[in-house]
C-alpha cells in the first residue's frame, strides 16, 4: 500500500506539471483560508457507530494557492479559450488539524474492566499535510468569473505528504500494560512523530462575492498511508483500513 499511494502521489505531481508546461499560455493566481471541523476515522471507538463519528470530530485550518489558467495576470486579459484553460485548476494547499480522541461506543460504556481502559483512554491526532490538487469545473470558469452563474461546482483529486504526530493517555496510568490498557492495544501503541502520504478527494462549489472574491464550501476525504495516524494500530480482524479524514471547510477565495 505504501508504495501504491507514493506512485500515486509522484503520477499526480507528473500530471500537474505537465500540464501546466503544456498550458504556457499564461495565467493568474488566487489565494485564500479554509476551516471547517474534521470526522476523525481512527482505530479510537467502533466501525460504523454514530456516537465515535460524531465525537471524535477535531478542527483544521487550511491556506490554498490556485493556479487559474482561464485569466492572465500579465495583461489582465482572458488566455486563450480552450477546455483544459476553461475549466481546469490547480489547487496548492497547507493544512493543519487536530482531533481529540476517544473510545466513545457499547464496549467502552460496559461496567468491566476492559470498558473502564476504555474510557479512561484519550488520544490527540496532531496532522500537517501539503499538497496539490487538480480541480475540474464542469461549468465555464470564464462565465462564473464574470458572475454568470454565481455559483460553480467543481470536483477534485490530489496527493499530499504527511507529518503527524500522534498522543495518547490515561488516567489509570502509562499504557502498553495489561492494567492500563485494552487487551488488543497492548504493544500497538505508538506516538512517535512520523510522515506518510494521503489521496485526497474532494467535491464542493465556489459562491461569487465580488469579482475578486469567492466563497468556498468544500467536503474532502483524506485517507491515510499509514494506521499510526492516530497513534493506534490495534492487533485484530476488524482493523480493516488505515487511517482517514473528513472534513468540511468553508473558505474565503482573492483573486490577485
Amino acid at each position: 500500500m505504501i508504495l501504491s499511494l507514493r506512485n500515486c502521489f509522484l503520477f499526480l505531481t507528473f500530471i500537474v506539471v505537465s500540464l501546466s508546461s503544456y498550458a504556457q499560455l499564461g495565467f493568474s493566481h488566487e489565494l485564500g483560508v479554509i476551516t471547517g471541523p474534521v470526522a476523525f476515522q481512527s482505530d479510537y471507538g467502533e466501525r460504523y457507530d454514530w456516537d465515535t463519528n460524531k465525537g471524535n470530530v477535531g478542527t483544521g485550518i487550511g491556506l490554498v494557492h490556485y493556479i487559474n489558467f482561464a485569466y492572465r495576470a500579465d495583461c489582465n486579459c482572458y488566455s486563450q479559450d480552450t477546455y483544459w484553460n476553461d475549466h481546469f485548476k490547480i489547487r496548492n494547499q497547507v493544512a493543519y488539524h487536530v482531533t481529540t480522541l476517544n473510545h466513545l461506543s457499547p464496549l467502552a460504556d460496559k461496567p468491566s474492566l476492559g470498558g473502564l481502559q476504555l474510557r479512561s483512554m484519550e488520544g490527540r491526532a496532531q496532522v500537517f499535510e501539503i499538497g496539490t490538487h487538480l480541480e475540474w469545473f464542469p461549468l465555464s470558469i470564464r462565465d462564473f468569473q464574470e458572475g454568470k452563474p454565481r455559483i460553480a461546482p467543481y470536483f477534485g483529486v490530489g496527493a499530499h505528504y504527511v507529518s503527524f504526530r500522534p498522543e495518547a493517555t490515561s488516567s489509570l496510568g502509562p499504557l502498553n500494560n495489561a492494567v492500563t490498557t485494552f487487551p488488543t492495544f497492548i504493544d500497538r501503541i505508538d506516538t512517535s512523530q512520523g510522515s506518510t502520504f494521503a489521496i485526497v478527494g474532494d467535491i464542493g462549489f465556489r459562491y461569487k462575492i465580488s469579482p475578486l472574491s469567492d466563497l468556498l464550501v468544500s467536503s474532502a476525504w483524506h485517507y491515510y498511508d499509514s494506521n499510526y495516524v492516530d497513534g493506534l494500530s490495534p492487533n485484530n480482524v476488524n482493523n480493516r483500513s488505515f487511517d482517514w479524514i473528513w472534513w468540511f471547510n468553508v473558505g474565503y477565495i482573492y483573486y490577485l
